[in-house]
């Protein structure tokens, strides 16, 4: 599992130490994006008593997408052929993690979500609960495509789905990197199925999410619908 870190202190000890016990066999890698608070150390600390823990020390705070893509690098170069990816604050469950590994018997990407029936959200304002399906509405509706948490980060990859992705053109780096690779999968014909996850909103450390991550997310969704509908409409047109 790909874990990204930037000031995670609080939680990083906490996080491994319950993956490592929900799924003993499972491999955690910790990309720190230069953290000031120590996370970085605190993880090698941690990796020093396990050998199925890695830190990988970024020198700056790059984005979310920019440390998963080089996260998924350094577990292709190891030769993992499932590859997860979730976020070191106990947002996701790591518990739950064994559900979405049944599922990829039968697929090529597994999402945790929110928002299929059975998925719940824990400690939400209604009013992030209510961006957060409007915000996935949309991308439905301009993306035109079948997912209904596509902006959700507890994800499972087969090691053949990232070999198929052409990780060098991934510019996203926000949240929005996560629409982004959904989106990439189904274009290549690939199955992406969701299971039930209950998300539980941090309790320590402060959250990534901002204003200027949730534009670029606007604004990368706007700019890849708009193309889709040209490149549909020129289809049309082809076939007129």
């Amino acid at each position: 599992m790909v874990i990204p870190t930037y000031n995670e202190a609080e939680n990083i000890t906490a996080i491994l130490r319950r993956l490592r016990a929900a799924v003993p066999e499972v491999h955690a890698l910790v990309v720190d994006d230069g953290s000031p608070d120590g996370t970085g150390q605190i993880a090698e600390t941690l990796a020093a008593a396990d050998d199925h823990v890695r830190v990988v020390h970024r020198k700056e705070k790059a984005g979310l997408g920019a440390a998963y893509v080089h996260g998924f690098r350094v577990a292709l170069d190891a030769g993992f052929d499932v590859i997860g990816e979730m976020d070191a604050d106990g947002s996701h469950q790591p518990e739950q993690l064994p559900l979405l590994l049944d599922a990829l018997a039968s697929a090529d990407l597994v999402i945790g979500s929110r928002w299929v029936p059975g998925g719940s959200i824990v400690n939400w304002p209604k009013s992030r609960e209510w961006l957060s399906r409007g915000g996935n509405l949309y991308v439905r509706l301009l993306l035109g495509i079948d997912v209904r948490d596509a902006t959700a980060g507890y994800r499972l990859f087969r090691r053949a789905t990232l070999e198929k992705i052409d990780l060098d053109s991934v510019r996203s780096t926000g949240y929005v990197f996560q629409t982004d690779m959904a989106t990439r999968v189904l274009r290549l014909g690939l199955t992406v199925r969701e299971v039930p996850i209950e998300f539980v909103e941090r309790e320590r450390g402060d959250s990534k999410m901002s204003g200027a991550v949730a534009s670029e997310s606007l604004r990368r969704i706007t700019a890849w619908g708009l193309k889709e509908r040209g490149r549909q409409l020129k289809r049309m047109v082809t076939r007129t």
